[in-house]
């Protein structure tokens, strides 16, 4: 394991260094060579014997500050994949992100995610504390920390932004953002593709798109997506629903509207239906297997998103874009737990949420050129969660012996003015100012009701913060190779509200945000055919959302703000190659966290004593968690790929691709209490594939987490949610 980590971190860094031989060709970032799974032609191979008529890698485009902009040009740290290099990789979904980015970690608890990095994002798993890694779809904000597991299918660009992005993404991007970009229609004429797979656990999948042009100026794209995989469980026990087999269907219409060069409007709308069959799990201090599930309760996940966003953009004669993004999206969740996971007891949990977000965002572009480039912008959104009468939030500890019940809404505001300046000086120096007012207000209108004690307290709350986030950066383009840069970024991620404690309305949690300091080099070499880039950061992260036990009630859990800042640095490292048909692509992030001073009771265990959370006193049940590291937090993430593809007769192809990840060891609580489950172990994971092609045709053997690894994918609550298990088959894309 040492020596892999060695030999990916010395290419990184010989690469890097490499890079200072001189002022070569204009540098373009980008991946390998890949044939999109839309039937767009990627770079074609030629001699291998001549460096000079070697393809170049492909310029890769980033879209974080509201421009199409060169990664290797753009001051920020990122990871820029298109649908086939998903494909390649494995990564269907959101949360399979992390076996291609560095410092990043997704934690599946069943309703939701944890989505982190750098140790920043989401810790706590209810629809009051808001995400601190923002997913956005063309465009538009999506459903923050639920509702993420749409497939990835037709997809053009996945971008995973690492660092807080408190300009254009906004208040929910401490950790970072994700952009996913789905293929938009075109006028190239009839185009698509049909993909057909079959794996084990009859893991059925068919997908496709096709591109129908219906005049000169407006064109049209209908995708589709559908899935069906047996359960990777034995449930065994006296259960009564729910196996975790996967049934999930998924379509996409999109239409473009380009009458002039000047004006286009592109609407997509999107609907996925995933039947996930329940979230499995175990008790989390269990030593059975993992895949080994005993239950009495009701297991059940389903989610159905409906999304629609309209992007026009118009340029004016004097050269600046006025750009409108609208988004609409609905969304309901059904869920249901064996609260214990065991055949003996019978706790559980089950609610029905369905959502509401509607968004509007107005942008006005300057033109690329010149001295000064600017963006501004206005941005507002309405969140609003329901728990419907005697279909939400429900607890039953066992059922009909002690129920609780929430009905009502959580209606949530966000509005915000944004703004960027951009210098350009001589010599390739340029000078960046960014900003962003946000303000947000978050209400409880809910009953909590306990039928057996005849309790039904109406809660009325409300928790506003407002802040000015934004970064200033500098850059340097050296030469076409070498690109260095540095800031300062700042994003916050708003408060929520606690409710009802016994009889006590209790305080609302405040917001949270993180002062970000990073400096990075980017580097091309060997006529572009070796890409690098390093980063490293220093970050504050204040008023970490947390669950506790209650100071004065330690016996029920409280949501509280670390009161001392958390200490976060880390260095990062990516390359990627491509000489004639061998091509290589590799991460790597180290990083360490430490909280401050913060008493914390862990109320699974006997409480013995009142625990303030700056005083303590320290005692068995108040433990002082200073010098602990954050939570989904791994030190260590790396992963690479080696891919070679071989010429054939005629027009065939054989491909080889590989790809080794590496997610290390995490903490589920800031309590490290390794015998509650809160150790969660690294993941390594192994895939490969073999594809071959001829014309359009492509016929694959493909094998994710080849050494079957079991690993604890998620921990909470008292309980253990597996990962994917070894998973193999063939493919087989049309291409038109």
């Amino acid at each position: 394991m040492k020596s892999t980590v060695c030999v990916c971190v010395a290419l990184i860094l010989g690469a890097a260094a490499a890079a200072q031989a001189g002022a070569l060709p204009t540098a373009s970032a980008g991946g390998a060579q890949d044939q999109t799974a839309g039937g767009g032609a990627g770079a074609s191979t030629s001699d291998p014997s001549s460096s000079a008529s070697q393809p170049a890698l492909q310029e890769v485009v980033v879209t974080a500050e509201k421009r199409r902009t060169n990664l290797q040009q753009t001051p920020v740290s990122a990871t820029v994949l298109n649908g086939t290099q998903l494909l390649h990789n494995g990564v269907v979904t959101v949360d399979q992100l992390e076996t291609v980015s560095p410092s990043l970690a997704v934690d599946n608890f069943g309703q939701g995610n944890e989505f982190n990095i750098r140790g920043i994002g989401k810790g706590e798993h209810n629809t009051q504390t808001q995400a601190g890694v923002i997913t956005y779809r063309n465009g538009v904000a999506s459903f923050p920390g639920y509702l993420e597991d749409e497939p990835f299918y037709d997809i053009s660009s996945v971008e995973v932004l690492r660092g807080p992005q408190g300009t254009f993404a906004g208040e929910n991007s401490t950790g970072g953002a994700v952009y996913i970009n789905e293929t938009a229609p075109n006028f190239n004429g009839v185009n698509g593709y049909v993909l057909g797979q079959y794996g084990n656990y009859n893991d059925t999948m068919l997908q496709g798109a096709v591109n129908l042009p219906v005049s000169k100026t407006v064109a049209t794209r209908i995708s589709f997506y559908d899935e069906y995989r047996d359960s990777f469980f034995h449930v065994t026990g006296p259960y009564i629903g729910g196996n975790g087999a996967l049934k999930q269907s998924a379509v996409r219409f999109s239409l473009l509207w380009r009458p002039s060069d000047k004006l286009s409007a592109l609407w997509q709308t999107d609907y996925a239906y995933i039947d996930n069959g329940g979230y499995m799990a175990s008790p989390a201090a269990a030593t059975t297997p993992l895949y080994d599930v005993t239950a009495n309760g009701h297991d059940a996940a389903i989610d159905q998103i409906a999304r629609t966003t309209l992007n026009v953009n118009y340029k004016m004669d004097n050269g600046i874009t006025l750009r409108s993004i609208t988004g609409a999206q609905w969304g309901r969740s059904v869920y249901a737990a064996d609260l214990d996971a065991t055949d003996k007891l019978n706790y559980t949990f089950s609610d029905l949420v369905p959502g509401e977000m509607y968004s509007q965002e107005f942008d006005l572009i300057s033109p690329e050129k010149g001295f000064l480039t600017w963006v501004a912008g206005i941005y507002y959104q309405g969140l609003d969660y329901s728990y419907p009468l005697g279909q939400g939030y429900h607890v039953g500890y066992p059922p009909g012996i002690y129920d609780q019940y929430i009905e009502g809404r959580v209606p949530n505001d966000t509005a915000a003015a944004f703004g960027q300046l951009s210098f350009h000086f001589s010599r390739g120096w340029k000078f960046q100012l960014g900003g962003r007012y946000s303000w947000n207000d978050t209400t409880n209108r809910i009953y909590v009701v306990i039928p057996e004690f005849f309790y039904n307290q109406y809660v009325h709350q409300t928790e506003h913060d407002d802040r000015l986030t934004g970064k200033a950066d500098l850059s340097w383009t050296v030469n076409p190779n070498n690109y260095l840069y540095a800031f300062v970024a700042t994003g916050y991620k708003q408060g929520g509200l606690n409710g009802v404690i016994g009889t006590q309305l209790q305080k609302p949690f405040r917001a949270e945000y993180v002062t970000d300091y990073e400096m990075g080099w980017k580097a091309s070499a060997l006529d572009d055919h070796l890409r690098t880039q390093i980063d490293g950061y220093y970050d504050r992260y204040h008023n970490f959302q947390v669950s506790i036990g209650d100071p004065q009630e330690p016996l029920q859990t409280l949501e509280v703000n670390n009161p001392s800042p958390t200490t976060l640095y880390g260095v990062e490292l990516s390359a990627q190659a491509l000489f004639g048909h061998f091509s290589f692509d590799g991460n790597v992030g180290w990083e360490r966290t430490s909280l401050g001073t913060f008493f914390a009771t862990d109320n699974r265990l006997p409480v013995v004593s009142v625990c303030n959370p700056m005083t303590g006193p320290s005692s068995f049940s108040c433990v002082n968690l200073a010098g602990h590291p954050q939570s989904y937090a791994p030190s260590l993430t790396y992963n690479f790929g080696p891919q070679y593809v071989f010429d054939l007769s005629g027009d065939s192809t054989l491909t080889m691709r590989a790809n080794y990840s590496h997610v290390g060891s995490q903490w589920a609580t800031l309590f490290d209490n390794a015998t509650l489950g809160d150790y969660l172990g690294a993941r390594n994971l192994l895939s490969a594939q073999v594809s071959y092609g001829r014309g359009t045709w492509t016929f694959t053997a493909y094998g994710t987490n080849l050494t079957n690894q079991a690993y604890v994918a998620a921990a909470d609550a008292g309980l253990r949610w597996a990962g994917f298990p070894r998973q193999y088959g063939i493919r087989v894309m049309k291409t038109f």
